[in-house]
């Protein structure tokens, strides 16, 4: 549509040629203008275990070429109604992960105070409580979508307050989560006692482990978290080792028994009509899976999220009709 930016065609460059931005986006030096941008976070310094996801937003951005504007399931044609771009990557401090934490809150600040909605991609899994810093700044306390294997309410790892283990216990103590509206969905593997997911139901905020989520649809619990959140401002973070190792091996944390692509297709989808403020992608560790699918779920998810937010209409998918 004339006036908004549209991802290269691959009728008009080949799927691999082109610029290396999410979906073949323009890129943006600014966010004035913009209604979403996509954000890179190249670090990797807050993981405790394999090390990698500084190389998940380029490996995203690359595997994003195969994705087209039109969402054949949902009818949703974001490039339509947004103005979209890719915003390149925040210049972390390579060598110091509290200087990262507030260069991040910085730029997303800046990014913010243009009305943008920012798609991140990530990077591990400390970015999300940097972010939520500055969402907070913008939007005030949020709800909050989080799909991950692991929970992230740690207190302290190593002794150290700033890594991917601790994001959502920092981002309740800087007051930027509503209790009552916080999801994490598919927590599950081994712990330390039987009590490790009991910190976050203790706020108050609802814990769906992925046995529960085993064999089932999830519309009917992204109808309960819809109905649960309302018009709250929301924020959605998705790790992708929320993902059974069987689709996206390449992550630095793997625990089996997760979810499927298709359920996780069904909490995106079914974010649609809530007031999302911002999302990321995170822990895509490219070295752990050089066939690049772990990179390429997670561009598809980024995109879902793209085709969700506010202003992008939906329209009903022309399926068989057949029952089987």
């Amino acid at each position: 549509m004339t006036g908004f930016n549209q991802p290269l065609g691959g009728n008009d460059m080949p799927r691999f040629g082109g610029p290396a931005t999410m979906m073949r986006l323009p890129f943006a030096s600014s966010a004035k203008g913009l209604d979403v941008g996509f954000i890179g976070i190249p670090m990797d310094h807050g993981t405790s275990n394999r090390p990698g996801t500084r190389l998940g937003p380029r490996q995203i951005r690359d595997e994003s070429r195969m994705l087209r504007p039109y969402n054949m399931a949902t009818g949703a044609a974001p490039f339509e109604h947004l103005q979209v771009a890719d915003l390149g990557d925040v210049a972390i401090n390579t060598f110091d992960l509290k200087k990262t934490v507030d260069i991040i809150t910085a730029h997303y600040r800046e990014a913010l105070s243009h009305g943008i909605i920012p798609l991140t991609l990530g990077g591990d899994h400390t970015l999300t409580w940097p972010i939520l810093r500055a969402i907070k700044e913008r939007h005030g306390p949020v709800a909050l979508i989080h799909i991950d294997a692991h929970a992230d309410i740690n207190d302290t790892m190593f002794g150290e307050t700033v890594a991917h283990g601790c994001p959502f216990r920092r981002a309740w103590e800087d007051g930027c989560l509503i209790n009552d509206k916080v999801f994490q969905i598919g927590l599950r593997g081994t712990g330390y006692a039987a009590d490790d997911f009991d910190w976050a139901r203790d706020k108050g905020w609802t814990v769906v482990q992925a046995e529960e989520c085993w064999h089932k649809s999830l519309t009917g619990l992204m109808a309960q978290v819809r109905a649960k959140i309302g018009d709250a401002p929301v924020y959605i973070s998705y790790d992708i080792d929320s993902l059974d190792p069987a689709f996206a091996p390449g992550t630095g944390t793997v625990e089996p028994g997760g979810l499927t692509t298709w359920q996780a297709l069904e909490i995106i989808r079914g974010c649609q009509g809530l007031a999302i403020v911002g999302g990321d992608l995170v822990e895509v560790s490219p070295p752990y899976d050089p066939t690049g699918n772990t990179a390429l779920i997670g561009a598809n998810i980024l995109y879902e999220m793209l085709c969700v937010l506010p202003g992008v209409p939906q329209s009903p998918s022309r399926f068989s009709g057949l029952t089987f």
